[in-house]
């Protein structure tokens, strides 16, 4: 569930407003959008993996609300750590290599008469 919009880090830019499939966050002009409906939240981490710089921090716990303290999160490292985890960003490696789904279509077929 989203649990922090980092106002240290967010650059305003409204990705996340965009992206979110369930509508979660309200654009505030000139601020950080803010999470106007956390409940609605669906744990799909789009949200932080579109984010630019990080500023996002989805907690794994779906339908549990954690606290969270901005400076912790911060400094361990953890902030972005899905997009991270998808190579998504300058100088990450990018790990679609990983995903063997394209594979599927080379399985032999049954034949269809």
């Amino acid at each position: 569930m989203i649990e922090l919009v980092s106002h240290k880090l967010c650059i305003n830019c409204n990705l996340c407003v965009q992206v979110c499939p369930t509508n979660v966050f309200d654009s505030v002009p000139n601020q950080p959008p803010a999470i106007a409906r956390k409940e609605d939240c669906q744990t799909c981490f789009l949200c932080e993996a579109y984010c630019p710089v990080d500023a996002l921090y989805v907690a794994p716990q779906s339908h549990t609300d954690i606290e969270v303290k901005e400076d912790d999160l911060i400094e361990s490292g953890i902030m972005g750590e899905y997009r991270r985890l998808l190579g998504w960003g300058y100088g990450r490696k990018n790990n679609s290599e990983l995903d063997t789904a394209h594979k599927l279509r080379q399985l032999p077929r049954p034949y269809q008469s």
